[in-house]
């Protein structure tokens, strides 16, 4: 058991750090096209991979459930959407903070929904958490940037995306759940780009941009960046395959250092005391969420 705690821990210090060089890549390509159109890169390459996947091995599953795996697509890709619109415009590990808050609000959801029992450990990280998101916004509700909402709403969607999967795989191939969040994440990019061929509103420029035709430099980010993506996935996935959730969960909060670490060498500044301060709660908070027993 030993062996297999210290192969997950060395599983998901990689998949964290690929998560990391994901949001470098991401945030590279920002500077040449909009936050869509890297979000359509990020997951038409996941597409590719999965349907090949398909291909050799089958589905076995008994489905039943579309409108369910329809909402886990959307609500996916829309934190996904926020998720690197943050990525282009705050330090790097400043959003991969907010997108870490998911396990604070993956509680609350399956609390409500799932009636998953939630001890006064995970309550008091679940409180704790809330503390480190006033740290990182600056403690004032009433004028909370656009940037400090989409990353609260990251939070949210990758939440609600991982509530559903609780159900979605007694119903369904893991192949099938990543799928639906990937095809969407295809697909919803390209009407939004269609659309803001017609239509431009900078108050909601995380939502519509125009397709730009990637430089030749940008294809060597994108091919990165689908690599770094589909190798977090994998290493995340055999991470949890091999050790106790509430282990893994742990360690995956070192992506914020890897991100902050890599952010400083893309021209990020230092973060201030409060928003330290944040993380180190939020990292807190996750802790002691996820080390519930499984």
């Amino acid at each position: 058991m030993t062996n297999n705690v210290s192969l997950g821990i060395k599983y998901m210090l990689f998949a964290s750090f690929m998560f990391a060089c994901m949001g470098a890549f991401a945030k590279e390509l920002s500077d040449s096209m909009t936050s869509i159109e890297v979000v359509f890169f990020r997951n038409v390459f996941g597409v590719i991979l999965i349907l090949i996947s398909i291909y050799k091995k089958p589905l076995d599953q008994k489905g039943g459930k579309p409108f369910l795996l329809f909402f886990r697509g959307a609500v996916g890709f829309s934190a996904l959407l926020f998720f690197f619109y943050n990525i282009a415009n705050i330090p790097l590990g400043e959003a991969m903070t907010f997108s870490k808050t998911s396990t604070i609000f993956t509680a609350i959801f399956a609390f409500i929904f799932v009636k998953e029992r939630l001890a006064f450990r995970g309550w008091l990280g679940v409180f704790i958490g809330f503390i480190g998101i006033l740290f990182i916004t600056g403690f004032d509700g009433s004028s909370l940037d656009k940037t400090d909402w989409l990353g609260i709403l990251s939070g949210v969607g990758a939440a609600l995306a991982y509530t559903s999967i609780r159900e979605l795989r007694k119903y369904y191939d893991s192949r099938t759940i990543v799928l639906s969040f990937m095809l969407i994440g295809t697909i919803g990019p390209v009407i939004l780009m269609g659309i803001s061929e017609f239509y431009v509103n900078e108050k909601y420029d995380y939502i519509f941009g125009k397709f730009v035709m990637p430089q030749t430099d940008d294809w060597l980010y994108i091919v990165l960046l689908g690599l770094v993506s589909t190798l977090a996935q994998v290493y995340m996935t055999k991470a949890y395959s091999v050790a106790k959730a509430g282990i893994i969960g742990t360690i995956s909060y070192a992506n914020i250092a890897f991100s902050i670490l890599i952010g400083l060498l893309l021209g990020d500044s230092f973060p201030g005391i409060w928003i330290i301060l944040g993380i180190i709660l939020i990292v807190f908070s996750g802790v002691l969420v996820s080390s519930k027993k499984d």
